[in-house]
């Protein structure tokens, strides 16, 4: 009964006083204020508002036109262009303050309900900035920055083949890359300026040589539709390598002229972007990268031995960053006595081969757009010299970085080492010297064919010819006589027919092998005192 008392007073006293809790809590919440008008508004105030608001679009409307709707927000009143000058700003410097004072001149009504004048825009000038500009080194840092996730920071190793020369070499592998070759700076380089466009209709190259395989690579890699056109003459092994990379290979015609021609058709008919060497400040900002990776990781450098041949962009390019960073490093650029393109090129004052291509087995693709015009300046300016090596110097390079580092490089990756080899810098001795081995993509017929004729130069592999008596034992002994000088037997042969000697001997030719130059003089001085009819073949 109590119990049921106590429950009907409350729910009266709910009745009457229903704000009355409220009260206490506002009296100790300063914020409460604020959220009972939000929440409990009063119904006079309103109306005063809306009278007021449509009153200021009644009056805006006669003024400035049609009534805006509220989703748009607030329009900004006109103001004629011309009028501006008429604000005049005043400095007044105080002390270490600043303060501006803005003059308005003219009653404010007149300046915003005047007509509004047409703006006219002043058509912006184009950039007399040329295409090939002058390479600075501004450019090769921007280059290693946007190229440096795409390739790899090759190591600059001291090499075992120091202990041979007197100097300490110091070599850059390039051929380490993915596809071998260090022109995959300038081409990730190139192809990453392209614009949007462009990268999605894709590019096509007409070349065989290393430049072919680092665009079909990195046009890949960035999903970019990339086109090799190649003759039909060329190495399968080199047509598998980017068509396993992501090109589309196309083999037409018999020579390297026919498939640039063609593929400079393809590109106009489709959109395609013609993909060449050229010696444009982004290629040979890319190709300048070396240089800059070089002077970080060998301090006290004293030169840079650096390949050149036809395609001398790393040369140019590696020449800038170092002689920015270091003037007093002296950089050195190789190339092969058969094809001195750029010792004739700096006499003459002008590129010999800038319009022609000259296509070599072993050397590639000499000469070209990639030796212009800024490529030889920055040859002429910065490079100290530029000497030219035998071919038999860069064969046994070749053997050299195979026998001691490992490397099947080819003949551009062996120029820099065949300077050293070849004791054209003399001056060198006792020296920190950098050597670049910049490629490393020769087909293997070849390179079993360089090494061959390497080891003969090196006078590792002889060859002679003994006549003998046509007996039982004769051939025997010699080959016994041979074997006691420790050296090994490559290839027998024998004839006894075309022969100007007695009926009954026989020429017998050996291919022996043998350590090096003083045990091929040895073994020859003791088969010349056992046989007079001793002939060796000299290289």
């Amino acid at each position: 009964m109590n119990f049921a008392a106590q429950f009907l007073y409350s729910k009266g006293l709910s009745k009457k006083e229903p704000f009355r809790n409220i009260e206490r809590e506002e009296d100790c919440d300063p914020f409460w204020s604020s959220c009972v008008k939000k929440l409990f508004p009063d119904k006079n105030e309103d109306k005063v508002k809306k009278q007021d608001a449509s009153d200021k679009s009644k009056l805006q409307g006669q003024k400035n036109g049609p009534v805006k709707c509220e989703k748009n927000g607030p329009q900004p009143l006109a103001i004629n262009p011309e009028r501006l000058k008429d604000f005049v700003e005043e400095e007044y410097l105080n002390g270490d303050l600043t303060t501006w004072e803005m003059k308005v001149v003219g009653k404010p009504e007149e300046q915003l309900t005047g007509p509004v004048e047409p703006i006219t825009q002043k058509p912006r000038k184009p950039s007399l900035r040329p295409k090939n500009e002058f390479l600075r080194f501004e450019d090769i840092s921007a280059a290693a920055f946007k190229i440096q996730s795409g390739v790899q920071k090759t190591p600059c190793m001291y090499s075992r083949i120091s202990k041979q020369y007197g100097i300490d070499i110091y070599l850059k592998k390039e051929y380490l890359q993915y596809t071998g070759t260090v022109k995959e700076r300038g081409v990730l380089y190139l192809l990453t300026s392209l614009h949007q466009e462009q990268q999605r209709k894709g590019v096509i190259v007409a070349t065989d040589s290393n430049f072919a395989m680092a665009v079909a690579f990195h046009a890949s890699e960035l999903q970019i539709p990339v086109f090799v056109i190649m003759s039909a003459g060329t190495s399968q092994s080199r047509v598998k390598m980017c068509r396993d990379y992501g090109a589309m290979v196309i083999l037409f015609g018999p020579s390297a002229r026919d498939a640039q021609s063609h593929a400079r058709r393809l590109a106009q008919e489709n959109g395609y972007l013609y993909v060449e060497e050229e010696d444009s400040a982004g290629y040979l900002a890319g190709l300048g990268t070396v240089g800059l990776e070089i002077y970080e990781q060998v301090p006290s450098l004293d030169a840079v031995i650096l390949p050149a041949g036809g395609h001398c962009g790393l040369l140019a390019g590696s020449a800038a960053a170092l002689k920015h960073l270091n003037s007093k490093i002296c950089v050195i650029g190789v190339e092969c006595e058969k094809f001195p393109i750029i010792q004739q090129s700096l006499k003459t004052g002008h590129c010999l081969t800038e319009h022609d291509y000259i296509t070599h087995p072993l050397y590639g693709e000499l000469g070209g757009p990639s030796f212009g015009v800024n490529t030889l300046k920055l040859t002429k300016k910065l490079v100290d010299q530029v000497i030219s090596v035998r071919e038999e110097d860069i064969l046994l390079a070749m053997l050299r970085l195979l026998e001691c580092e490992r490397v099947t490089a080819d003949a551009e990756g062996a120029m820099g080492l065949a300077a050293l080899i070849s004791d054209k810098l003399p001056e060198l001795k006792g020296k920190r010297v950098a050597v670049v081995v910049c490629s490393a993509n020769l087909p293997l017929p070849l390179l079993r064919h360089c090494l061959d004729r390497a080891l003969v130069l090196d006078h590792r592999v002889c060859k002679f010819s003994v006549v003998v008596s046509d007996f039982p034992g004769e051939i025997t002994k010699l080959l016994e006589a041979i074997g006691r000088e420790e050296a090994r037997v490559v290839n027998v042969q024998k004839e006894n027919v075309f022969l100007k000697t007695d009926l009954f001997t026989v020429e017998v030719t050996c291919l022996v092998e043998t350590r090096d130059e003083t045990h091929s003089m040895h073994l020859r001085n003791a088969l010349s005192e056992r046989y007079l009819s001793l002939k060796w073949i000299e290289q």
